[in-house]
């Protein structure tokens, strides 16, 4: 039985003690929340991890999106690149190849990767059809369900289906006239395949069968974007809303099937609209978990992405946003090294964490409680042991060391704390 199903029998998992345990939340909270789609346990069920739990009363999660490309293919730059992210603390990879051996790539990542491992099907459904047949047209509805089943199989916790590019979606896109029309790829897949063949999304029309694969394993399905903003000038407009209202219908038929789902959302967002696109989420989708890219609050800073997106990310996930998708440095100019991996992590790490402070998520103010402490006594190797990189922490203390070794360089003798001590606890 899939997690959702043991919870509607009123069921106790050892991935819900675990969690339970882990996050400080009563287990028949947690339960609960399972039940009602607001909580998800992404795990596949022949994985050996732990799971995964996004959803409300949470920590925050960050995902870390990994992947090769045409123009880099191999797989040991990724391989480190994933292992960088989880030193980091994501609490999730995806896997975005495409370019090389993908099946031997996703392989490697899931017999590497101690957290949950999501993939975007289509994108191998749709080289592979490519490759076979010179168009990604000619991709058919068996392409996609042999594709997932087989990443089902490999152990694949989450997938993200583009159901919602619908024809209706489509229409309202030509009527808005963007000015970036598609920018998720695999939502651009999926609106060639429209195009050229007249037909509907077979990712919507076979979702029952997508459902069927999903419960067997207990995959959770991230319902993608495909509409999603790539400018600031797009946000919020119909094309995006017209297809998050039939994700939130995809939704509960996935819940009606025991499939544990969550929801993808923008994008590029203004800093003023990334409420509304939360509480619209929440109620369109029945408060499933919300999953969001950045959000990006400002087009204009190729090379500080990971910092505009943990703007964006830290104020929606403050108004309820439950799963942030890390942007790198690189974002929109290459495909990132390992030390964007590691800078997209960190950024969006003290995003989610910022934001749990905030909403008052067990357990979050004592890492900062605990670091103050430290910084107060100036303990510097408690500090620094304590930091969101202590190893960044550790170096930059050792480039420039005071010629008194409990305070640094930036006040010297003349530190605040020091003086206040001196006076104070006489």
């Amino acid at each position: 039985m899939t997690q959702l199903e043991l919870a509607k029998k009123n069921k106790i998992s050892p991935e819900m003690r675990f969690v339970s345990k882990s996050e400080g939340m009563p287990v028949d909270v947690l339960k609960n929340r399972i039940r009602e789609g607001r909580i998800v346990l992404i795990k596949n069920a022949k994985r050996k991890i732990n799971p995964c739990a996004v959803g409300e009363g949470l920590r925050t999660k960050v995902n870390a999106n990994i992947g090769t490309s045409q123009d880099r293919p191999r797989i040991k730059p990724e391989l480190e690149k994933m292992r960088v992210a989880i030193q980091h603390g994501a609490d999730a990879i995806m896997d975005l190849s495409s370019g090389g051996d993908l099946k031997k790539i996703r392989k490697a990542i899931l017999k590497g990767s101690t957290v949950a491992v999501g993939t975007v099907p289509i994108y191998e459904a749709a080289i592979k059809a490519h490759k076979k047949r010179g168009r990604i047209s000619r991709m058919t509805k068996e392409d996609i369900l042999e594709t997932m089943d087989e990443q089902a199989q490999d152990g694949v916790d989450f997938f993200t289906i583009h159901a919602g590019v619908t024809q209706n979606t489509l229409e309202r896109l030509n009527k808005k006239k963007r000015l970036m029309n598609v920018v998720s790829r695999g939502g651009s897949f999926l609106v060639e395949w429209m195009i050229k063949n007249k037909k509907e999304n077979p990712m919507y029309d076979h979702f029952e069968d997508i459902l069927k694969i999903a419960r067997k394993y207990d995959i959770t399905i991230s319902l993608g974007d495909g509409m999603r903003p790539g400018s600031l000038i797009d946000a919020t407009d119909r094309p995006q809303i017209q297809e998050l209202i039939l994700l939130g219908e995809l939704a509960e038929k996935a819940r009606r099937r025991n499939v544990q789902v969550i929801i993808e959302g923008p994008g590029h967002i203004p800093i003023d609209q990334i409420e509304s696109n939360v509480i619209i989420q929440k109620k369109m989708c029945n408060n499933a978990p919300f999953y969001v890219l950045g959000p990006l609050v400002t087009d204009v800073a190729p090379g500080y992405d990971h910092i505009v997106s943990a703007i964006g990310g830290a104020i929606a996930a403050y108004h309820g946003a439950d799963f942030l998708c890390y942007v790198t440095p690189s974002e929109h100019l290459r495909i990132p090294d390992k030390d964007d991996v590691k800078n997209g992590v960190i950024a969006s790490r003290i995003a989610a964490h910022a934001a749990d402070i905030a909403k008052g998520v067990p357990r979050a103010l004592d890492w900062d409680r605990a670091i103050s402490k430290s910084r107060a006594a100036r303990d510097w190797k408690a500090q620094i042991k304590r930091s969101i990189d202590p190893a960044r922490s550790k170096e930059l203390r050792k480039s420039s060391m005071s010629k008194n070794s409990d305070v640094c360089t930036m006040c010297s003798s003349y530190c605040s704390m020091k003086i206040m001590d001196g006076c104070l606890r006489k």
